[in-house]
């Protein structure tokens, strides 16, 4: 805001020196070059007075945001307002919302919503610039001697990964950018018949998105392989941002208005036809999930919150010396060993779906916390990892498109209907987005094996460093979050003892 103050300032004194530069060019005789002089002189002071006009109105806009974000929300001013990590978190969704909204085709962002983004995010992203921590230094007298003294540095979690996310931002956008002067496929509009659609027609939940039109003989190689690139880029992305998320949310405290509302135990959360097949001598994740009915992304949603929920519990009762709340004769071998199968599970389903919304253990998470700088980075990080879902939706669109060119429909494997599309957009990335399932079961070693290690930071780069820092989000990524630690809080309900 004060730069903003020193910016109005600098322009009406320019303004002022041009209109004093005017006069006297009027006192000149009347000629060619007095007209010219003249004419270039009205403009300038035309410009600076459309710049002025601009930075009021950015003043105005950003009174308006910080007003709101102060008075959490409640404009009766009456205190009723919500928490001020809340309201930014809040503020940063709603931003990306109004910005993005619905990506519905593979095109570049227009320069008035790229330019609304970075400047309405620097805002928002301004109020980390003063969470700060002490660190210790030294500091030289004038006569030679050491002191050690504290001095401020902003916090160590937003430094790392305000940069990163910045890059990922970034690294959005200008994946969009290359497909602005492509003119290999383009899209129908929503009121197209279907003989315009042809073999292109969406069948699945998403039918208002319009449809990807492609040559008759395909795509060129080019464009094949530029599609190929932006996913890769974009897959990269996500797994970064969820990363990120994930890690936020896991530091997060569990509220106690969530873990009043728990279930007495895991098998009342789950369900006994779940807990039969998770509790079984034998036990597959992939096969227990392919029993399961996933058909719309309000189901799985259910599945996840039931898995979170138990999971909370059961590793509560592990934490509980009191044999009396255990309430079953389940072994703590046993136990620790269903507590593994179903964070398999929630791996695999986070993994293989990433399109879902928040289940009610983040939500509540995310209302209850009071953190700003946590807030800061989950919101962000939530919003690029919904963006980068969205994005890669529409390249595989783009891809299914040129498949069909390719084969006929018959001999085109098709993936299933009956499942939400946020679901089949995981699936199709799945052998660079998923983790296998060794990989899980190794999730413990992998974590410890990189404690030891020194955290990389990640600077903002320039234009032409994306490849480098790729290398370096891989790094990040590979920073695996342990679930089970992430979701046992200590905490007892208190209606429980």
């Amino acid at each position: 805001m004060v730069r903003a103050v020193e910016q109005e300032q600098e322009s009406k004194k320019l303004t002022s020196m041009i209109l004093d530069f005017k006069g006297s060019n009027d006192n000149k005789d009347e000629g060619d070059n007095g007209l010219n002089s003249n004419v270039s002189v009205e403009e300038m002071v035309a410009a600076f007075q459309a710049r002025e006009k601009q930075l009021l109105n950015e003043m105005d806009q950003m009174k308006e945001k910080f007003a709101k974000l102060l008075l959490g929300e409640d404009m009766s001013g009456g205190g009723t307002g919500v928490s001020s990590a809340l309201a930014l978190s809040n503020a940063i969704t709603n931003l990306a919302a109004s910005v993005f909204g619905e990506q519905s085709r593979l095109e570049p962002m227009s320069t008035e919503r790229k330019a609304r983004w970075r400047k309405e995010m620097a805002w928002l992203l301004s109020v980390t610039d003063h969470i700060v921590e002490l660190v210790p230094s030294h500091q030289k007298n004038k006569d030679g001697s050491d002191m050690e003294i504290m001095v401020t540095k902003q916090r160590n979690d937003l430094l790392m990964n305000i940069p990163a996310l910045r890059t990922l931002d970034r690294m959005l956008i200008d994946g969009l950018d290359t497909f602005k002067d492509q003119t290999e496929f383009y899209y129908l509009s929503k009121d197209a018949s279907d003989s315009e659609k042809g073999n292109n027609k969406r069948e699945d939940d998403k039918w208002w998105l319009p449809t990807v039109k492609v040559p008759p003989d395909g795509l060129s190689e080019a464009a094949r392989k530029n599609l190929q690139v932006q996913k890769e880029c974009v897959t990269q992305v996500l797994k970064a941002a969820m990363a990120i998320n994930a890690q936020l949310l896991s530091e997060m405290e569990i509220p106690e208005s969530y873990i009043e509302s728990l279930p007495k135990n895991g098998r009342a959360s789950l369900g006994d036809s779940i807990y039969k097949s998770i509790t079984d001598d034998f036990f597959d994740p992939d096969q227990f999930l392919s029993s399961m009915d996933l058909s719309s992304e309000h189901k799985i949603l259910d599945l996840k919150n039931r898995i979170e929920a138990s999971i909370v519990i059961w590793k509560r009762k592990m934490h509980q010396k009191d044999s009396k709340s255990w309430g079953s004769g389940v072994s703590m071998e046993k136990r620790e060993l269903f507590e593994e199968r179903v964070e398999i599970i929630l791996h695999l389903i986070k993994h293989r779906f990433p399109g879902l919304p928040q289940s009610s253990l983040d939500i509540s998470k995310i209302e209850y916390n009071k953190d700003v700088g946590q807030a800061v980075l989950e919101s962000y990080s939530r919003i690029l990892e919904s963006l980068a879902h969205t994005v890669m939706s529409r390249i595989e669109d783009v891809i299914r498109a040129d498949l069909l060119t390719q084969d006929p429909p018959e001999s085109n494997p098709t993936k299933d209907d009956s499942r939400p599309n946020s679901v089949r957009a995981g699936d199709d990335s799945e052998s660079t987005n998923a983790q296998t399932l060794s990989d899980l079961l190794t999730w413990t070693t992998d974590q410890n094996d990189n404690e030891d290690q020194t955290e990389p930071q990640l600077e903002t780069p320039k234009e032409n460093n994306d490849q480098k820092h790729l290398t370096k989000l891989n790094i990040l990524i590979n920073k695996k979050i342990s679930y089970l630690e992430s979701l046992g809080g200590l905490r007892s309900p208190t209606s429980r003892h």
